[in-house]
């Protein structure tokens, strides 16, 4: 029988001293080299692992792996119940009383540099590829009022300039796979019990005529059935999920991979053009870039040189608020 996710945290609780995230029973197997032997081709095995780790305990009576706590969700092993520490369990307990939802000051658009910081630099999303964004402004849409589901927050694209032969970019022209690849982001700063479906399926509406459209945010409460609601969305609509870490932005991460089509929404992406300039330009400035084989950034958002400190700016701008 295969190695499977549950094996491999059965194997990692089984010397584990306390109960453990997921992120965290995913990093200790990592140090132990038990990935290895995992047959997994996902490109978020981590998030996978946590997934599991939920429908198991939820769903099968006979699950040799309990849940603690909720804020987060930990786990350990059933038979190891009575091992753990006292004093880990009213540190738990004291934790989830206190717990409150901290209070999100910054907008929105106060994401856009981060996640264009992220969809260039990070490798769990770009994989090396210079993907660069464009933010939409709805306020600009001919059509008042038709704005919200009408096209996504911001978009993106890749031309593998720097990785193909120019010769044959030039012969792909006579291909129907066209090299350019387009992306779509809704974005929202915390998804959570109250809002996930309606913000999933903005997105679903904003982004399905790309290649790959996501919902980002800044939080997701690490709730188990939310996050097996959140899997279950993706796996049937195709619309990926990403959350942006602000403790530690290199640590953002993709949460469930977008479906990626090899095709394009071309009725869509027409409306979109008729209905909104920026979007427009942005298709005009891909076609110039691509016919030209060569990338003008100005014409894009700009990436940050040092996100840390954007965030840092970020914060103060929230206490500052917060003291009004």
């Amino acid at each position: 029988m295969a190695y499977s996710f549950l094996d491999f945290a059965i194997e990692v609780l089984s010397k584990a001293e306390k109960p453990l995230t997921y992120q965290e029973v995913w990093q200790r197997g990592t140090e132990m080299g038990l990935v290895k032997k995992l047959s997994t081709s996902g490109k978020t095995p981590w998030a996978s692992l946590g997934s599991r780790l939920y429908v198991d305990v939820k769903e099968n009576p006979d699950s040799k792996i309990i849940k603690v706590g909720n804020n987060p969700v930990r786990f350990f092993l059933a038979f190891r119940k009575d091992e753990i520490p006292q004093d880990i369990v009213q540190q738990i307990e004291i934790a989830e009383r206190k717990h409150k939802p901290e209070e999100v000051h910054f907008t929105e658009r106060d994401l856009h540099p981060l996640l264009t910081y992220f969809v260039y630099a990070n490798p769990s999303f770009g994989r090396g590829k210079n993907i660069l964004t464009k933010t939409i402004y709805h306020e600009v849409s001919k059509k008042k009022g038709y704005n919200e589901w009408l096209h996504p927050d911001m978009v993106g694209f890749y031309i593998p300039l720097d990785d193909w032969n120019a010769n044959l970019i030039e012969f792909n022209r006579l291909s129907e796979n066209n090299t350019v690849k387009l992306f779509s982001f809704e974005i929202k700063k915390s998804v959570n019990k109250s809002n996930y479906r309606e913000s999933y399926f903005q997105a679903v509406s904003n982004s399905s005529w790309a290649n790959e459209g996501y919902l980002v945010t800044a939080e997701v409460i690490q709730d188990d059935d939310l996050l097996a609601e959140l899997e279950r969305l993706t796996a049937s609509f195709g619309i990926g999920i990403i959350q942006l870490d602000l403790k530690d932005i290199d640590s953002s991460s993709i949460l469930f991979p977008a479906r990626v089509k090899t095709y394009l929404d071309w009725e869509t992406m027409n409306k979109l053009c008729e209905q909104n300039k920026d979007f427009e330009k942005f298709i005009q400035d891909v076609k110039i870039d691509f016919d030209s084989k060569r990338i003008h950034k100005s014409e894009y958002d700009n990436i940050i040189d040092n996100p840390e400190e954007y965030i840092k700016k970020l914060f103060h701008k929230q206490k500052s608020k917060l003291k009004q």
